[in-house]
């Protein structure tokens, strides 16, 4: 199938269900330390239920984690694990490494991520040294920027795949799905990342339907 092809098997997915992705929404944090640990734990996690009161926790707890500085102060107390509840090791141990680059990178706030982020020059570089740590795959590096509040294309995780399937597609796959959820905003005039938002909440919805 064609980008084309699911592309329309996606909008005919998105009127059958009423869905508007016009509305601007925004998943990002206003705090370096609540950007990094979100982009840690999200992998293979519920976001909802998992993720989301974990980073809130973090941000309750850590106000001064808004700076790259200030988390690393609060990272050297050892206390970090039970901020959020987090035992397991290696996201602990992703989180460190992520910190040190934004260190090493010389990204103190969450403006000057946004601004490395959308510089010509400097998204580059600072993308493939994010890229050096340990499970920090393509879908992490465009995560971070929806955390970060760019507008970017959408990050395809389990709910949209599920959301996919259920349209008829079947070729679920990260650069497939990404394509074709930018094809479809173009083809409304909308964001792709606010589609992206739209079809994530849809995805959260069918699996608490499936759990019932």
């Amino acid at each position: 199938m064609t980008i084309d092809g699911d592309t329309a098997k996606l909008l005919a997915f998105i009127d059958s269900h009423g869905i508007d992705a016009s509305a601007e929404v925004s998943r990002g944090w206003a705090s370096v330390g609540a950007i990094i640990v979100d982009a840690s734990l999200q992998r293979r996690q519920n976001y909802e239920t998992t993720v989301k009161p974990r980073v809130d926790a973090l941000v309750a707890a850590w106000p001064d984690a808004q700076t790259t500085s200030g988390f690393r102060k609060r990272l050297a107390t050892g206390s970090l694990s039970e901020v959020i509840d987090w035992p397991s090791p290696g996201r602990l141990a992703q989180i460190d490494d992520l910190t040190r680059v934004f260190e090493d990178q010389g990204v103190e706030t969450v403006e000057e991520l946004r601004a490395r982020l959308v510089d010509p020059a400097e998204r580059p570089v600072f993308r493939d040294a994010l890229a050096g740590v340990r499970h920090v795959s393509p879908k992490t590096l465009d995560y971070i920027d929806v955390l970060s509040g760019l507008p970017t294309q959408g990050t395809t995780d389990v709910r949209i795949r599920r959301v996919a399937e259920a349209a008829g597609i079947e070729d679920t796959s990260y650069t497939n799905m990404s394509a074709v959820i930018r094809a479809a905003a173009d083809s409304r005039a909308w964001r792709a990342e606010d589609l992206d938002a739209a079809l994530w909440h849809v995805g959260i919805e069918s699996t608490s339907a499936a759990s019932d």
